[in-house]
């Protein structure tokens, strides 16, 4: 099943593919709450190339690396990439209000896809307050 998360960002669209794909900036706002947080970030914006990033409790109790491949970049409008057996695809759309960035990707059994839904609006509403703050 696919799970999509959508927010529009009042930015230039180099701004806005600078902040989500630059390691400097992934750190500020990669996070589903404000008791995690991205450590670090590493990415090879290049088909083929791999991103990982390193997601942790602030209380140290748990982390975990997010990483995956890239197999598809178009820049300013689209990356796609594999991680595990899963795939997720994120879209740039240039509109009279800014930039919607749409993310699709594929449900895991874990959790609930309502839990999921929200972990990522959560990430992706904290990338458009990191961009809207001026970064």
């Amino acid at each position: 099943m696919k799970i999509t998360v959508e927010t529009t960002v009042a930015a230039p669209i180099a701004t806005v593919w600078k902040a989500y794909t630059s390691p400097e900036d992934i750190v500020q706002w990669n996070a589903a709450s404000s008791d995690w947080h991205t450590t670090s970030a590493q990415v090879d914006l290049r088909v083929g190339g791999v991103f990982s990033s390193r997601m942790e409790a602030k209380d140290g109790s748990m982390g975990f690396d997010f990483a995956g491949t890239y197999t598809q970049v178009v820049p300013n409008r689209l990356i796609e990439y594999s991680f595990g057996d899963r795939t997720a695809q994120v879209q740039f759309t240039e509109g009279p209000k800014g930039v919607t960035i749409t993310v699709s990707f594929d449900s895991e059994e874990t959790h609930s896809v309502e839990q999921q839904r929200e972990g990522w609006q959560a990430i992706l509403n904290n990338f458009a307050r990191h961009v809207a703050s001026g970064r």
